[in-house]
């Protein structure tokens, strides 16, 4: 067991080893950046500071950072999000962990203010960050360790959505890479890991069927869009709700009904919301649901269906099959809520399958690795993954399926240069 590790119970770890070797199994590209760049020993001496959700893919992208040098520190956003046999053997694996699915959802601010500490424990450290929060405690109550961290990548949308508002407000005191804005994270974690991901919890926890019913997606963006895509492919009847006109219009292109949540409530037999906003479905939705309708959020905020609403209005509340919660309101309709109303391919899920999260790892890898390296000539703002970083790992996820692209000759390159041709 790693020295100063907080898990809820080291017994579990051999399945939790079971799992991270399967996702090392499954996991090509990060291999392959492990083995070209993270040897040179950039981590050497480097803390490295973590806040994901604990499972099998994120355990093992802390492990290879560990074995390129790194003093790992990880803990998850909340406690839902956390496997203990993955916690446990990650624990064992040199990996610093403070993970307990049996804490309290306001100790996850203690858990990541344990991992800035451990990881700026005499030396400098970068952060790979889900929502901000690492970000946001380190200036805020862990502001005495702004000096040593080199700085920050981001893996949410809504992450990277709180770093630009503090750049905005010029209170960022370190450079950010956003993580979640690579191509090669958002067109296919965003998109098609959360597509299947939210169906696969959906299904597996209420054993109902997709196909044939009128699932409704609030929002639009890649998010959205592998959900709706997905849906479609089970053979559901999708209706998207925006509030941009031109995603609207873009959803209503690519087949689908689009109407404003009021009226989409009334007619939808699964919601399932992926925005990054607050209260997309709240007491006005309830009210128009019908008898049996399912709730889940994909979003990368847990507000965005009011559960406390939902709470208040229902004069029974039960688990009626595990993650799923049966609210029977007050003229008997019931409505039923998977995951808690947080992100449901984690909290009801296993998370996205191993060979996306590969992809958005290998790219986590590599902006940990040009922090480490780069950080000096990096301004305390919100950056892009330079775009040759992109390109080589979808190159390397291309040659591990036995695909390739092709090249531009001279001529063509010239070609396109030139405003004369």
């Amino acid at each position: 067991m790693q020295s100063g590790s907080l898990v809820r119970d080291p017994a579990l770890a051999p399945e939790g080893h079971r799992k991270i070797d399967w996702a090392a199994r499954h996991s090509p590209v990060l291999n392959a950046v492990r083995d070209k760049y993270l040897k040179d020993g950039s981590f050497e001496g480097l803390g490295v500071g973590v806040s994901l959700p604990i499972e099998a893919k994120t355990a093992y992208l802390t492990v290879v950072l560990a074995e390129a040098g790194a003093d790992v520190a990880v803990a998850s956003p909340g406690p839902f999000f956390i496997q203990d046999d993955v916690a446990a053997a990650l624990a064992e694996r040199g990996v610093t962990v403070y993970a307990s699915s049996q804490n309290p959802p306001e100790e996850a601010d203690r858990d990541l203010e344990r991992v800035l500490d451990r990881a700026l424990d005499g030396r400098p450290a970068v952060l790979i960050d889900d929502r901000a929060g690492l970000v946001r405690l380190a200036h805020t109550t862990r502001r005495n360790l702004l000096e040593g961290i080199r700085g920050a990548s981001e893996e949410t949308t809504s992450g990277v959505a709180r770093y630009k508002a503090m750049e905005r407000e010029g209170v960022l005191e370190f450079p950010t890479i956003a993580a979640n804005d690579a191509r090669c994270k958002y067109l296919f974690d965003n998109r098609y890991g959360t597509g299947q991901s939210t169906l696969t919890a959906i299904m597996q926890n209420t054993n109902l069927m997709v196909g044939g019913k009128r699932l409704v997606v609030l929002g639009y963006g890649w998010c959205g869009k592998g959900i709706a895509r997905y849906a479609a492919g089970l053979g559901a009847r999708v209706t998207v709700c925006e509030i941009d006109p031109v995603r609207g219009l873009e959803a209503y292109a690519d087949g689908f009904d689009v109407l404003p949540a009021l009226e989409a409530a009334e007619i939808g037999e699964v919601f399932v919301t992926a925005t990054g906003s607050r209260g997309v479905l709240a007491g006005e939705h309830f009210e128009r649901m019908r008898d049996g309708a399912i709730l889940a959020n994909a979003g990368g905020v847990d507000v965005e269906i009011d559960t406390a609403s939902l709470a208040e209005s229902a004069s029974e509340i039960q688990e009626v099959r595990r993650n799923v919660e049966e609210f029977v309101l007050g003229d008997g309709r019931r409505l039923y809520l998977v995951g808690r109303g947080m992100v449901v391919n984690l909290t009801a899920g296993d998370g996205h399958p191993v060979e996306i999260m590969d992809l958005t790892f290998a790219i986590q890898a590599l902006c940990a690795y040009h922090l480490a390296k780069e950080h000096a000539g990096m301004s305390p703002a919100v950056h892009l993954l330079p775009a040759e970083i992109d390109d080589e790992v979808a190159r390397i996820k291309l040659d591990a399926v036995g695909m390739g692209v092709d090249s531009t000759t001279p001529e063509q390159e010239a070609f396109l240069r030139s405003w004369r041709a």
